[in-house]
């Protein structure tokens, strides 16, 4: 099992996919913890690259150089998730 901790902004952190079948438990700021899948984080981390992309227009329609990035910080990706308890329902 695997546990994460909300910041106080209501994210998490998650830079990849789990897996599926892996159970993480997640403790709220307010108090309550709460048990997902990685499938079900996973679709939530979907849901939010997707958004982070469209608002970024990185949404693969432009076409993208395959040569190695010059810099040390991903500019394409997302860091932080943002959960709410109830959200395993």
């Amino acid at each position: 099992m695997i546990t994460l901790q909300q910041d106080a902004d209501g994210f998490i952190r998650m830079t990849r996919h789990f897996p599926d079948t892996t159970l993480i438990s997640i403790s709220f700021t307010e108090g309550a913890v709460e048990e997902f899948t990685g499938a079900q984080l996973n679709v939530v981390f979907d849901d939010a690259l997707a958004e982070f992309r469209g608002q970024n227009r990185l949404e693969g329609a432009k076409g993208f150089s395959r040569a190695p990035a010059k810099t040390v910080h991903p500019t394409k990706n997302i860091t932080f998730v943002k959960v709410h308890p109830k959200m395993a329902r």
